[in-house]
């Protein structure tokens, strides 16, 4: 499979993270993958923690690396949280910043191995573990990076200037050109195919399902009706949404509530008339999956 990247989009522009330790399968690397030593830090209602709680479920990691589950909304200035307070101190002398999640943290030390989500779930995937296979599966990497590319680029930015208040007219049509661009193309790629790489789950499908989540919850209230339409339209991307919102370790993480709150405690946008009706029943799709997860 060969995804073209979207060179007239620029990039989402996100803070620099303050720590970007990473995980070696050397013990003399300092950290090493080894069970019960590290822990996830997150809240679902974040796209990172998101992304990062589904690929944690999807490598059976949950008895050898715990998560520490944060609120959906910080509760300190900057977009921190109290709770991650005193790893951030621990790991940087005397650090003034905002304690921003999420965070892969070391037991052993007390101390932050990376706040990178990225590292992090590249690094989630050298764990230990029997019966998962790997996300980042040998030969498919330069693949999955043009769809995380696709996502940011052509998903997440070009959504938000679509939506943005008070932009100009032929400015919000061209990044809505980009986005349905974007969404054409993995629609094409989807049609008759389960998952996007490999014919089997990787960290892309992680990456795109996370990004239709918030495109549909939270960029979708800042469109009109006509944009909205347009981006239901893309039948065999939205079905494939819908396919994995069922499966356990996506859809039980889904926290509608949270995402609605955290949107509407940031947001600085109007809300526009394509905020009427969701294009996926999000919420029964979570039900769904969190029987399948109980039985």
């Amino acid at each position: 499979m060969s995804i073209a990247p979207l060179a007239a989009v620029p990039s989402v522009h996100r803070a620099a993270p303050v720590f970007r330790g990473r995980i070696g399968q050397d013990p003399r690397s300092g950290h090493y993958a080894v069970p019960h030593r590290y822990r996830l830090h997150l809240s679902t209602a974040c796209p990172d923690g998101l992304r990062l709680a589904v690929a944690h479920s999807l490598l059976g990691l949950d008895g050898s690396c715990p998560v520490a589950l944060l609120p959906a909304v910080p509760d300190c200035p900057g977009g921190g949280h109290s709770a991650l307070r005193p790893l951030y101190e621990a790991s940087a002398h005397h650090y003034t910043g905002p304690a921003l999640a999420p965070v892969l943290s070391d037991d052993w030390s007390g101390r932050i191995v990376s706040t990178h989500a990225g590292d992090i779930l590249r690094d989630l995937d050298r764990f230990p573990r029997e019966g998962t296979a790997a996300l980042y599966p040998c030969g498919q990497e330069s693949v999955i990076e043009a769809v995380e590319r696709m996502c940011a680029d052509g998903i997440e930015a070009a959504a938000q200037r679509a939506g943005r208040a008070g932009a100009d007219p032929a400015e919000r049509e061209d990044a809505l050109g980009v986005l349905l661009d974007t969404l054409g193309r993995l629609d094409r790629r989807l049609a008759g195919e389960d998952y996007l790489v490999d014919g089997r789950l990787t960290a892309a499908d992680v990456e795109l399902w996370v990004a239709l989540v918030q495109l549909d919850t939270v960029h979708r209230c800042h469109l009109d009706a006509s944009a909205v339409h347009r981006i239901a339209g893309h039948r065999a991307l939205w079905a494939y949404a819908r396919r994995l919102a069922a499966h356990p370790a996506f859809g039980r993480h889904l926290d509608l509530d949270g995402i609605s709150r955290r949107h509407h405690g940031r947001c600085q946008g109007l809300e526009a008339a394509g905020a009427a009706v969701q294009i996926l029943d999000w919420a029964g799709h979570a039900a769904d999956a969190e029987d399948a997860f109980r039985r």
